[in-house]
């Protein structure tokens, strides 16, 4: 297996007519697949709140200041929008990083337009805003900084421990109840974190991530994203009572979809990652999902269907109620703080 990646290998990219193949594994054509370095390319977007349609993860805006993402996670649903650029589903997604540097240039624009009313902007709604290069690219950071000038609500979705760095924008947007931040925990097994997302922090690390983060009174919840049969469903009950304990106010999950070639990539990774329980994983992905890796449809597509996904269900919500049931509802986050001022004004206050 690649070491340090979680795709294994290269899939068709739908929209390209003409690609590079290994025709054999040995002779003129041979190349090293795991040679290249992670290339890292700015681009410039003209916009960069997106405005979200799916009635399936309660967001009505994104901002992604990254394209692909370098934690390599197997299971990823936004492999599948890599394609667009050019680029595929499987190792590409993982190695070609596309970065938005005037990514706060645009946020402080959408602000600034007189016909903007302040909706809750959600970073990460595809790929992770605290991704590896985010330590030197600072661009989360500056986004954070808009936000908290602004007075403007944001949510959040990482798995990466890099969030601690900004505690001194998060806590003050917390005070102001401008934030709400959702920590992706998908096992405490190391053996299978670093198969199931190689260039991820550990649980431990994770978890004091939280406790850090929950000290400072910044709202932080849980995801358990995805939760894959077979694999990591047994996992919730030890999930949710380590995550309240670390000071996590609530907890949610998602079933694993494989849709598009996210599904190739996966029936290629889980024989090398489990072979001894390979097939009992896809059979019991499939038998989540009306017998297909993926049902696409709304309102079933992330919660799965059948007697195992409703016994999967159930185990939630017993241990919701287990762990999380003293931790009082939060308010929704506040829209009316917004301050719309002369450009270079807010500096004066």
């Amino acid at each position: 297996m690649y070491k340090g990646r979680g795709a294994q290998i290269q899939v068709k990219n739908k929209f390209l007519l003409h690609e590079y193949v290994q025709e054999h594994i040995e002779g003129i054509d041979e190349y090293d697949e795991d040679a290249p370095k992670t290339k890292y390319i700015k681009i410039f977007p003209k916009t960069i709140v997106n405005k979200v349609t799916s009635p399936d993860v309660g967001m009505e805006y994104s901002l992604n200041p990254y394209q692909g993402c370098e934690h390599g996670c197997i299971y990823c649903y936004a492999r599948n929008s890599h394609e667009y650029w050019g680029y595929n589903a499987g190792l590409d997604f993982e190695r070609v990083i596309l970065y938005k540097e005037n990514a706060p240039e645009l946020l402080e624009k959408q602000f600034q337009n007189p016909r903007w009313n302040p909706k809750t902007i959600v970073l990460s709604g595809n790929t992770d805003c605290y991704q590896p290069i985010e330590r030197k690219l600072k661009i989360t950071r500056k986004l954070l900084e808009i936000f908290l000038q602004y007075k403007h609500p944001v949510g959040m979705i990482t798995k990466n421990v890099i969030v601690s760095r900004d505690i001194d924008i998060l806590g003050p947007l917390a005070d102001l109840n401008l934030i709400g931040l959702h920590f992706s925990l998908t096992s405490l097994d190391e053996k299978v974190r670093r198969k199931l997302e190689p260039r991820t922090a550990t649980a431990k690390q994770k978890l004091k991530t939280i406790e850090k983060l929950s000290n400072r009174g910044i709202p932080v919840s849980i995801m358990i994203g995805p939760v894959i049969p077979g694999l990591n469903d047994h996992e919730i009950p030890a999930i949710m009572k380590a995550a309240a304990n670390a000071g996590a106010r609530s907890a949610g999950f998602t079933m694993v979809r494989l849709n598009g070639q996210i599904g190739q990539v996966f029936e290629n990774w889980v024989p090398q990652a489990f072979p001894d329980r390979a097939e009992k994983i896809l059979n019991q992905i499939k038998g989540a999902h009306n017998g297909k890796l993926n049902d696409s449809r709304f309102g079933m597509r992330m919660k799965g269907d059948g007697r195992m996904v409703q016994s999967i269900h159930r185990m939630f919500e017993l241990n919701k109620a287990k762990y999380f049931k003293d931790i009082p509802h939060r308010p929704p986050l506040r829209t009316d703080l917004f301050a719309r001022t002369t450009k270079g004004q807010i500096e004066l206050f």
